[in-house]
């Protein structure tokens, strides 16, 4: 059984399209110390859905984690680590943040409580309820 993660990118930097079109992307630039703590638990196999931050703020596709957590070979620092993402699906209807913040189901979600964090865990009812307002199977 999979874990479930939300990934953040600003959408001008690095978006869902820029990943479909490469085909796979070394997820780097993560530094905050909880969001680093997060990363270092996903493994190879777990999903994710990934978000848009900025003027965008939702949710917008979903990728497949295809390695463990590994040094960041651009950094001398052993702790920050990345993880290898590729592709699987767009949303067929992005789920924004307002409508995550709107139903009362997510008040314990990190991405309510913790908006700051760019990799956040996903509970699997968070994620079945993403899917469905998303209407988008996995």
């Amino acid at each position: 059984m999979p874990n479930y993660w939300l990934l953040k990118t600003e959408p001008s930097v690095y978006s869902f399209a820029d990943l479909v079109r490469e085909g796979r992307t070394v997820w780097d630039g993560v530094e905050n110390t909880v969001a680093l703590k997060h990363l270092r638990a996903i493994r190879q196999g777990d999903v994710a859905l990934i978000y848009h931050t900025g003027d965008e703020r939702q949710a917008v596709g979903l990728a497949q984690i295809v390695s463990d957590p590994y040094p960041d070979p651009k950094q001398h620092d052993p702790r920050l680590v990345v993880v290898d993402v590729v592709p699987l699906q767009p949303l067929n209807r992005p789920v924004t943040l307002a409508a995550i913040k709107a139903d009362p189901f997510f008040a314990d979600f990190a991405l309510v409580r913790q908006g700051r964090l760019s990799v956040v865990p996903v509970t699997s009812a968070q994620w079945e309820r993403l899917l469905v307002m998303a209407e988008t199977a996995l």
